[in-house]
C-alpha cells in the first residue's frame, strides 16, 4: 500500500473464493462488505484471483512477472517450487525484477508467523504492561506495519541500485522477526551494554526520569522530559522549586537514581489541578507533553476516510478504493499490466 500510496501500479494476486484472510477479520464490516481491517491496508491495488495450481493461472502470472519491477510473497518456504516458480530463476530471467519475500521467522524456518506470536517471541510482551502485571501486546498489529515499512525501505533501496546488480542482490528476505528485534533498539542496547533482563516500566521509561503518565484531577497526560534544561523547565511550570533546587536532580543519571521520590511528588501535584492547567503551563515552557487522548479524539484532526484509511504519512496519492476480490481480474487478463491504462470505472475514487 505505501508503495501504491507512492505511485506504484501495484496488482494483488489473491486466492480465487477466498481472498486475503483479512477480508474476513470483522466485524466491523462496511455496507458493501468489505472488513475494516482490510480496508486499512488494501487501497490503491487491483485485485485478481489466481489459483497458480492451475495451468492458466500459472501462465498468467508469470506473464505479469515478465514485465514486473516488483514482486512481493508471504509463502512459506518450498511452497512457491510446489507452483513450479523458482525465483532465481524469474530474477535471472528478468534483470530488472526486485523479489521481495516477507516471512514470519526468515527463509531458514517453516513456522507460520503472525504478529501476535512475534510479538511473544522477539521480547516485546516481556517488556509491554503494568510492571507488577502480565506481559502486554501492543494495541496496534506493529510488528506487522514496521516489516512493511522495512520491506518498502528495502524494495526502494534495491530499485535505486538495480542497475548491474546481480539476481542474488536483487533478492530480499524480511522476517516479521527480524522486525521485532531490530526495533527493540534502545531496550536491546541496554541488555547489550549492562548484561541485566530489560523488564517492564509500565508507562515510564527505562533511560528517562521523568518520562511518564500522570493522573491530574480529571484525565491522565504524559510528561516527557528528555533533557536536563527540559527539567528545570518543568519543575518551573508545575511549581516544584524544591525539585529544581535539588543538586542531585539535576542531571538525569541523578533523578534515575532518585526516580520513586520525582515520580511521587509529581504525581502529587498534579493531581490538585485538571490536565489543561498543567498542559498550557508545560506548553509555555516548551516542555513536551501530551494528552491521553482516545482513537476518535485523535481522528478529529486527522482526514480519515471510512473506505480507504488514514491519509499516507509519506506523502503520495490515494487514487483506488480498497478492492473486493478478483474485481479486476478479467481487465489483467485481457490487458496485462497495461490495465491501468483502462481504468475509467476506477479514476478518482471517492476516497
Amino acid at each position: 500500500m505505501m508503495l501504491g500510496d507512492l505511485g506504484a501500479q501495484v496488482i494483488k494476486v489473491e486466492r480465487p473464493g477466498f481472498g486475503d484472510d483479512t477480508r474476513g477479520w470483522g466485524p466491523p464490516f462496511a455496507d458493501d462488505g468489505q472488513s475494516a481491517y482490510f480496508r486499512s491496508t488494501n487501497r490503491n491495488k487491483l485485485s485478481i484471483g489466481l489459483d497458480l495450481r492451475h495451468v492458466d493461472d500459472n501462465g498468467l502470472f508469470r506473464a505479469l512477472l515478465k514485465t514486473a519491477d516488483v514482486v512481493i510473497d508471504n509463502f512459506l518456504p518450498s511452497a512457491l517450487a510446489s507452483y513450479g516458480i523458482d525465483r532465481g530463476a524469474e530474477l535471472s530471467a528478468n534483470s530488472r525484477l526486485i523479489w521481495c519475500t516477507i516471512s514470519g521467522f526468515g527463509p531458514e524456518s517453516a513456522r507460520p508467523g503472525y504478529d501476535y506470536v512475534v510479538q511473544a517471541e522477539s521480547g516485546w510482551m516481556a517488556i509491554n504492561g503494568p510492571e507488577a502485571g502480565p506481559p502486554m501486546k501492543t494495541g496496534v498489529a506493529l510488528v506487522d506495519v514496521l516489516t512493511g515499512k522495512d520491506a518498502a525501505i528495502a524494495i526502494l533501496a534495491a530499485l535505486a541500485a538495480r542497475a548491474g546488480n546481480l539476481a542474488s542482490d536483487r533478492l530480499l528476505e524480511i522476517s516479521l522477526m527480524g522486525t521485532a528485534t531490530s526495533a527493540l533498539v534502545n531496550v536491546a542496547q541496554n541488555v547489550a551494554v549492562s548484561g541485566a533482563e530489560a523488564r517492564r516500566w509500565g508507562n515510564a521509561h527505562p533511560n528517562l526520569v521523568p518520562y511518564q503518565l500522570f493522573a491530574a484531577a480529571d484525565r491522565a497526560f504524559v510528561i516527557a522530559v528528555g533533557s536536563d534544561s527540559q527539567w528545570l523547565s518543568a519543575c518551573s511550570a508545575l511549581g516544584l522549586d524544591a525539585l529544581s533546587a535539588d543538586q542531585e536532580l539535576r542531571s538525569n543519571a541523578g533523578r534515575l537514581a532518585h526516580r520513586a521520590r520525582v515520580v511521587q511528588t509529581i504525581a502529587d501535584q498534579v493531581r490538585m489541578q485538571p490536565a489543561d492547567v498543567w498542559i498550557r503551563r508545560l506548553d509555555a515552557a516548551r516542555v513536551p507533553y501530551g494528552l491521553v487522548r482516545t482513537v476518535r479524539e485523535a481522528l478529529t484532526d486527522v482526514k480519515v476516510s471510512p473506505k480507504t484509511g488514514v491519509p499516507p504519512s509519506t506523502g503520495g496519492v490515494v487514487r483506488y478504493a480498497p478492492p473486493d476480490l478478483d474485481a479486476h481480474g478479467a481487465l489483467i487478463r485481457r490487458y496485462h499490466w497495461s490495465v491501468f491504462d483502462h481504468l475509467p470505472i476506477l479514476a478518482k475514487t471517492d476516497v
